[in-house]
């Protein structure tokens, strides 16, 4: 098997203190004055800042967007590009707004990987019980049963999920450029099984019982004097903090726990849990990677070409002063938009490749065989 691989907003109050006589004031006079000014200050008024509740629509529709023909998300009414800054002086409740359609686009790359790929949706871990935590990741029908070639895609850490590429290139640019997508149905007309990895997917969060809270904050062996004032003092210290957030952060969010996925806690868990599952056991006889960002890591001892950003035209040699594998040019300096600009180059890098084994040509220059020793530095 041969193997390739590619603030709060922020509310200012400028009170008009009152002159205070010529000398120096004591600290009485000091503490007079802060409770007056204090006094003056509206807490109403304050509240008029509050923010709108932290409750979006759960569908493209109720967002009133929709992707039009060129992939692109527009308002079905204006037509017009998402807009962040919905409601001005508010950045938290925009962005909370902007983190809800994100999951919704989640949601659709996964209906278009099913839908318009053909993938098939498959559950880790695979002897996962009914109650416990689960990931997925996508796979075609013959990933396991080509003989040929098998393409395995895994996107970069952040929010984004399996399909991905980033998340804001699907809701700024179009569909092509932000999802993998593209990368998918090449495949498909080439021969190639695929795999869509889910490296991102690593735990389910819940919210916390009454009990949970609790436990946790009768968990400590202390004595019980001491506990008894340590609590005083939280309660005092929240009791504060509460007073304020309810004015700085009003819509208090839920407690939650995380509760990881066996085998899959993290992206280097999963890759390699997909590794031992999945990819290793494949009849194909070269295997292909394309990873984006982070999710390159697991693999940059492979044979491999890195494209990067640069300002230099796509495919052009750049240099590196780290042991990595051959960096060439993705053709443009934006960071998200490596894997989509460097679409075409990456597949010619895939039929060289084969063509070069299938003639017993020495295949490009590759990390292993390039790298210079940790030890030698």
């Amino acid at each position: 098997m041969n193997f390739y691989f590619n603030i709060l907003n922020l509310l200012t109050v400028w009170p008009v203190m009152a002159q205070f006589q010529q000398g120096v004031p004591d600290e009485k006079e000091k503490t007079t004055a802060l409770k007056d000014l204090l006094s003056r200050i509206d807490l109403d008024e304050l509240m008029k800042k509050d923010e709108p509740p932290l409750e979006f629509p759960d569908t493209l529709e109720g967002f009133e967007y929709s992707f039009n023909e060129k992939g692109q998300l527009r308002h079905v009414k204006t037509g017009e590009p998402f807009v962040f800054n919905y409601r001005e002086d508010l950045h938290r409740w925009n962005q909370k707004r902007y983190e809800a359609l994100g999951e919704i686009i989640t949601n659709h790359v996964y209906g278009l990987l099913e839908n318009e790929c053909h993938l098939k949706k498959v559950t880790l871990p695979v002897d996962a019980t009914e109650n416990e935590p689960k990931s997925f990741i996508f796979m075609s029908e013959d990933a396991l049963t080509n003989p040929d070639k098998l393409l395995v895609l895994i996107h970069g850490n952040g929010v984004v999920r399996a399909g991905q590429w980033a998340r804001r290139l699907i809701i700024n640019e179009d569909l092509d450029s932000g999802t993998q997508i593209p990368y998918i149905k090449k495949a498909a007309e080439e021969g190639y099984g695929v795999i869509v990895l889910n490296p991102n997917e690593n735990y389910i969060e819940v919210e916390k019982t009454k009990d949970q809270v609790q436990l946790s904050s009768d968990s400590s062996d202390e004595p019980a004097e001491k506990r008894e004032r340590k609590d005083k003092i939280q309660k005092e210290t929240k009791k504060r903090r509460d007073f304020y957030e309810k004015y700085r952060n009003p819509q208090k969010e839920k407690e939650t726990v995380q509760m990881y996925i066996r085998d899959n806690g993290s992206p280097e868990e999963h890759t390699i849990y997909v590794w031992d599952h999945f990819i290793s056991q494949s009849a194909a006889e070269n295997v292909f990677f394309v990873a984006h960002s982070y999710g390159g890591l697991a693999f940059l001892e492979l044979n491999c070409c890195n494209w990067v950003s640069s300002s230099e035209p796509l495919d052009t040699a750049v240099e590196s002063m780290l042991p990595d594998c051959p960096r060439v040019s993705a053709g443009t300096e934006r960071h998200e938009l490596t894997s989509w600009k460097s679409f075409p180059s990456i597949f010619k890098f895939f039929s060289e490749a084969m063509e070069a084994k299938n003639s017993s040509v020495k295949p490009a220059p590759t990390r292993r065989s390039n790298r210079i020793k940790y030890e030698e530095l």
